[in-house]
């Protein structure tokens, strides 16, 4: 009976789920414990920049890439990254090492630092980092299957001139205020324009759609960050033979696209088949979507570096 016990006793104990570890600025911490102060800029103001990355079965795809948009967009913000790539990738695996995660999310996150409550970047000292590794799942599995609708918001994408797009800042409000009119829509996801009127990207992925053959997306001058599950879609089409093309986009065409579909790291590629109530196609996700659906996933195999746990 004893032995019963003690026996139930570790079986609970195994399956008690350790508390994942958060890299932060040089040590790891406990989820419950990783913390920043209320005075760091990243809180108070939005001020730095972030990159949103997936390994699958141990490896880390488009890593150089993203550390590579994570440069750029500090570089933009005269930020310096308290970490060359080389460390960077080193504390990336580390962290998902002690996390035992083959198959992860993991976001990597540079603050301007500790200052005070002026704007000013050069009070802030010394660069904040973390990097937060997990499971994620945007979209349920339906959505891949069936596909998704989504509506057309108000409010439109930052302007190039402002807060530009292509930065990965901590600014997120406007992709917020996008994503609370697609909630109010009972939609998971929002279609946004730019100030002109012109088809952008969605609150988190980028936009494709296929007219006769056709694979298109906005150029990323109109307001779309250039993701880098965008790339990869635009690489296979090439290495595929899958005519492409970066085109200005009106509703007025997804509306009367073959296939629409978003791409994102966290999404991956997941079909749509309603647009503002107007059903795309035949209402289901379609032959080249599918297509490039399995190239990606395989892509997420070759594509990336290596760690081991």
């Amino acid at each position: 009976m004893k032995q019963d016990k003690r026996l139930k006793a570790q079986k609970n104990s195994s399956q008690v789920t350790q508390e994942l570890l958060v890299y932060l600025d040089g040590t790891f911490v406990p989820k419950s414990e990783a913390k920043i102060s209320v005075f760091d800029h990243g809180l108070l103001y939005g001020d730095g920049v972030f990159e949103g990355i997936r390994s699958y079965d141990g490896l880390i795809f488009r890593l150089s890439e993203h550390l590579i948009r994570l440069q750029e967009s500090a570089h933009t913000l005269m930020l310096k990254l308290p970490l060359d790539f080389k460390a960077l990738t080193a504390a990336i695996i580390e962290t998902l090492k002690r996390n035992h995660l083959r198959d992860s999310y993991i976001r990597i996150v540079v603050t301007r630092g500790v200052g005070d409550l002026g704007l000013d970047p050069g009070l802030c000292k010394k660069p904040t980092i973390f990097i937060i590794t997990d499971e994620i799942v945007l979209y349920p599995d339906s959505f891949y299957q069936s596909g998704m609708e989504i509506v057309t918001v108000p409010t439109v994408r930052n302007l190039t001139e402002a807060v530009n797009p292509a930065l990965k800042s901590l600014n997120y409000l406007n992709n917020i205020l996008a994503k609370i009119e697609a909630k109010n829509a009972n939609v998971k996801e929002a279609l946004m324009l730019n100030h002109q009127g012109y088809v952008a990207e969605c609150t988190g992925d980028n936009i494709f759609m296929v007219k006769s053959g056709i694979l298109l997306t906005p150029p990323a001058y109109l307001g779309a960050l250039r993701g880098i599950t965008r790339q990869a879609i635009m690489d296979l089409a090439l290495k595929n033979d899958i005519p492409f093309q970066e085109r200005v986009l009106t509703r007025h065409d997804l509306f009367n696209a073959d296939e629409v579909f978003l791409t994102g790291t966290a999404a991956e590629v997941v079909p749509v088949v309603k647009i503002d109530g107007r059903v795309i196609g035949d209402g289901m996700p379609a032959k080249l979507t599918r297509k490039l659906m399995s190239a990606f996933k395989d892509l997420t195999k070759r594509d990336g570096v290596r760690y081991s746990i």
